[in-house]
């Protein structure tokens, strides 16, 4: 009998260069999509500590493109060029069948035809049609953004489901909670001072707590007496010190997503930013939605000098709400 090879995967290039946050939603479609496709991810460097836990079947090609910075994202003579031209060349050689983004953004559909890719999939917006080979419908208003993620996976042959299933960590439970007090966007940021009222309050309960930072927050809290404050460096880094614990508490970032993704329960404190559309995917995610504004949600910045969404609540008024999340996972009632 005849040897017959196995049919080769076609070659997708995936395109998602913005945060931790991002990446932890697209997890569901990335592993399914692994199974079709012979995948490659144009990614942030930290996709590097994601990929081989989480989507083991993905290549992980890492690149920082300008414009995902929050300041002088446009100072054209500052960009990479020869790392963009260097793309260029690495994946023209590749032949990728088709590429594609989840994100209405033009410049992702700009650098698909800056990369050569010759099928090219995405949401238009402000006339990007043109730089597109296929155009998506974008799901509605309000959804969350993994409905983006669905909906390109239907385009592509591929059945998501609706509510996707969270990693379940195999560790034990030494901490009750862990708190992490960062966001890549300032005014996503709870003030250190509310989070430590509520961390005198959890412990008075009689609850263990970890407390977690971003490193540029960390002398704040070594001033504010938490000299146990672990400012984490990598997202590997992130995960271990997060999922020995019962529950997470923490600002709408990245950390809480990867949180969710580990199985840890999530209570995200939100601002600028609509839960319906960011809230982490763990099925029981709880959460404060903050102060109404006009405005919400916001992007890049607030239009007043503080953000009031979040900084007028107080670590009171969140222990309302927080207070019974921690008695439905933490296994027992404080003592």
């Amino acid at each position: 009998m005849a040897f017959t090879a196995p049919a080769l995967k076609s070659k997708l290039l995936i395109v998602e260069l913005w945060g931790l946050g991002d990446l932890v939603i697209a997890t569901p479609f990335l592993r399914a999509v692994a199974e079709r496709f012979d995948v490659t991810l144009l990614a942030k460097p930290l996709a590097l500590d994601l990929q081989p836990r989480f989507w083991p079947g993905v290549k992980v090609v890492a690149f920082t493109a300008p414009w995902t910075a929050f300041k002088n994202k446009y100072q054209l003579w500052r960009w990479p060029w020869r790392a963009f031209f260097r793309l260029r060349r690495e994946f023209k050689s590749q032949h990728f069948a088709v590429c594609a983004s989840s994100r209405w953004d033009p410049r992702d559909h700009l650098l698909m035809v800056f990369l050569g890719m010759k099928k090219r999939l995405g949401y238009p917006r402000s006339g990007s049609q043109k730089l597109l080979t296929q155009t998506l419908t974008r799901p509605e208003l309000g959804l969350h953004r993994y409905e983006q993620w669905r909906t390109l996976g239907q385009a592509l042959g591929l059945t998501l489901p609706p509510r996707p299933t969270m990693f379940h960590s195999q560790q034990a439970k030494r901490v009750d909670v862990v708190v992490h007090s960062g966001a890549a966007r300032g005014f996503c940021i709870w003030p250190l001072e509310h989070f430590q009222c509520l961390l005198a309050r959890l412990r008075s309960q009689g609850y263990s707590a970890r407390v977690l930072c971003d490193p540029s927050q960390h002398a704040q809290w070594l001033r504010l007496g938490e000299p146990d404050t672990l400012a984490t460096q990598t997202v590997t880094e992130l995960m271990a010190q997060m999922e020995d614990a019962r529950v997470f508490i923490g600002n709408d970032s990245g950390p809480g997503h990867l949180a969710a993704l580990c199985g840890v329960p999530t209570f995200t404190l939100f601002g600028p930013h609509l839960p319906e559309g960011w809230a982490p995917l763990h099925p029981a995610a709880e959460w404060l939605p903050g102060r109404p504004c006009p405005y919400k949600p916001c992007e890049d910045y607030c239009r007043f000098g503080v953000h009031h969404c979040m900084v007028d609540v107080d670590a009171e008024e969140a222990w309302i709400s927080i207070e019974p999340f921690l008695k439905r996972h933490c296994g027992r009632v404080a003592k």
